[in-house]
């Protein structure tokens, strides 16, 4: 018996998720699937435009037998520490053979040996980081620019360095190889080169598009033929999600829905209390205190905040975590205590229902699959991550359109999705 993981966000799910799935199975000859996927709040620093159950029913009609939550403090951070809670998650429960990933590379070598040299830092490679930062880089920019300048000084230069490095895709695969490293794991990496479009890329391109292009559609649903381009690019079951998600009035969510909740939280909260919040540093504390002070929409809060070195999705995550409340202390705790203390179910298919036997033997993090079973752990760190989880939900259903789905506590009132 074979066991696949993913890792995902399906924001939403796309005939590019749907190859993935299948070339991966394929690939590996894996018979199950396990996702780890990202709940109401995502990696690049905003609301899911649907919620994580009804991206939970996508991934199980797509093929993925069980679907396990992301915490919202692992899935609103950088790639390094985004790839470490959802690889630690398909270690920990025990079962898991395979961890297939897209990368625009196509190969593991490359990525491997990147992942090599962070993962053991290297005097060089740690001296030249340093110099970088000190010319006011951004941390990804000053990790790019000293891996380039580690490999040549070393003799052991890749001729398409910068594109492996620059790439979304690439980014996230090296964090995942690096998390495998960090665990000593056996689960075997593979890697599937992205076709067709970037991640980024703002365009429909026929049957594959990226969920960028994809997600910017959606939101002028209003015309029919841009109906008519999704329906290409989209699987019939996802389309029929998000339609029925968008005519109930429970999305599109967008930043945008948060700006008076984020923007009230700054202005009442003092720069101390400001500096304690996870990803704030070096006074950003101040210039974040500044543009919410003088910005009257989101776009122009972020505008205002953004500098070369403090780049678009990091303040993206920052005024996400503000509003929920994670702290750098919140992220530390986690890190320093195993990282996620748990196995969330969102929903599952009758495969996945023996996955889940297989985990409660093997496991070494409790599975979840009823809230209020645990929301009183003993464990404050369990019960932390639990809680923000709550009150992750709590604020994103206050971006419905509908108010009728705007009710907090919706964490312990939703089923699983049983397929």
């Amino acid at each position: 018996m074979k066991v696949l993981g993913l890792v995902v966000e399906y924001n939403p799910f796309h005939n590019g998720h749907l190859y993935h799935i299948k070339e991966a199975k394929k690939i590996t000859g894996a018979k199950y699937v396990v996702c780890v996927m990202s709940g109401n709040f995502v990696q690049r620093g905003g609301p899911a435009i649907i919620n994580k159950w009804a991206r939970a029913k996508a991934a199980l009609l797509s093929g993925v037998d069980l679907v396990i939550e992301l915490p919202v403090v692992y899935a609103l951070s950088s790639a390094e520490y985004f790839a470490y809670g959802a690889v630690k998650i398909l270690n920990d429960i025990g079962i898991v053979d395979y961890l297939c990933f897209g990368s625009e590379s196509g190969e593991i070598k490359p990525l491997d040996d990147i992942a090599h040299i962070l993962y053991d830092e290297p005097l060089l490679y740690k001296s030249l980081l340093k110099n970088e930062l000190k010319k006011g880089l951004s941390y990804p920019v000053a990790r790019n620019q000293a891996l380039m300048k580690y490999f040549h000084e070393k003799k052991d230069f890749y001729p398409d360095i910068d594109s492996l490095l620059n790439k979304s895709n690439n980014i996230l695969g090296i964090e995942y190889l690096k998390a495998l490293k960090r665990l000593n794991s056996d689960i075997i990496p593979v890697t599937i080169k992205r076709i067709n479009n970037n991640y980024n890329t703002e365009d429909i391109t026929g049957n594959i598009s990226s969920a960028t292009a994809i997600r910017k559609h959606l939101l002028a649903l209003e015309n029919s033929s841009l109906q008519n381009v999704l329906d290409t690019t989209l699987p019939k079951f996802s389309y029929n999600i998000l339609n029925k998600e968008f005519s109930s009035g429970r999305g599109p969510v967008i930043d945008s829905c948060f700006y008076h909740i984020i923007s009230a939280q700054i202005r009442k909260m003092n720069i101390d209390h400001l500096k304690e919040i996870v990803y704030i540093s070096e006074g950003l504390e101040n210039r974040i205190k500044n543009a919410a002070d003088s910005s009257g929409t989101y776009s122009e809060l972020i505008d205002k905040i953004c500098t070369k070195r403090y780049t678009t999705t990091r303040i993206q995550r920052i005024l996400m975590s503000i509003m929920i409340g994670i702290t750098s202390c919140d992220i530390n705790n986690f890190n320093l205590h195993f990282g996620p203390q748990y196995a969330r179910v969102l929903g599952f298919n009758e495969s996945g229902k023996f996955l889940m036997s297989l985990i409660k033997k093997n496991s070494i993090i409790p599975l979840i699959l009823k809230t209020a079973d645990f929301i009183n752990s003993c464990n404050p760190l369990f019960k932390k991550m639990l809680e923000l989880e709550c009150i992750s939900t709590d604020l994103y259903v206050l971006g419905y359109k509908n108010p009728k789905y705007r009710k907090a506590g919706q964490e312990f009132t939703q089923n699983i999705i049983k397929i």
